[in-house]
């Protein structure tokens, strides 16, 4: 077993930790995030790009409450993007899905209208992946991307995730049918080159 895996920590997504980079702070996203997060829940294009469909009103005391209740779940870890400049919460990272057997989980990440192209995703795809390995134990971290958002698969691919097949019409959009990637990186992958293949 690698000497990565054999020392690593099971992972324990109570612990919510503040990660900074150069030029994001990934920080535990609170109820008090909810306005600055809105934008991306009323954006057309961002529930196009991540396959959101509609369901109904967008209840903002809903939000509340799921974002009052991050900070007790045990299975998931939702930070907060903040731009380091501004101040500004500009979106959201989380790793989900976790499965301790295998040592793996999902990620996403969603960031509000106008924080696009500024690298500030991919700085912070690189922080929480990285502690996903490096502190969590991770072995393996996987995202699904559509075929339609190649900006957001570039990103991945810069952080060093690697494609590894097609869903086929994985989702009905307005009536089309759009394939999924499956993108991974695998911790051996990480530990070489930290987010920068």
């Amino acid at each position: 077993m690698a000497d990565h895996v054999r020392h690593a920590p099971r992972p324990g997504f109570r612990e919510k930790p503040s990660l900074s980079g150069e030029q994001v702070l990934l920080r535990p996203v609170t109820v008090d995030d909810v306005a600055a997060l809105m934008p991306m829940f009323l954006d057309a294009e961002a529930s196009r790009l991540t396959g959101s469909h509609p369901d109904g009103v967008l209840d903002e005391g809903r939000l509340r409450a799921w974002y009052g209740s991050r900070a007790e779940q045990d299975d998931r870890l939702d930070l907060a993007v903040v731009e380091r400049v501004t101040g500004n919460v500009v979106g959201e990272v989380v790793l989900n899905g976790w499965d301790p057997g295998n040592e793996s989980c999902n990620f996403r990440i969603l960031l509000v209208p106008g924080s696009y192209g500024r690298g500030l995703g991919t700085e912070a795809t690189r922080l929480i992946v990285g502690y996903g390995f490096e502190s969590l134990g991770l072995h393996r971290i996987s995202l699904e991307v559509y075929a339609f958002n190649p900006r957001a698969r570039r990103a991945y691919e810069k952080a060093g995730f690697v494609a590894e097949g097609v869903l086929r019409d994985a989702l009905l959009w307005e009536g089309e049918r759009v394939d999924a990637t499956v993108m991974s990186v695998l911790a051996p992958e990480w530990f070489r080159h930290r987010g920068r293949p």
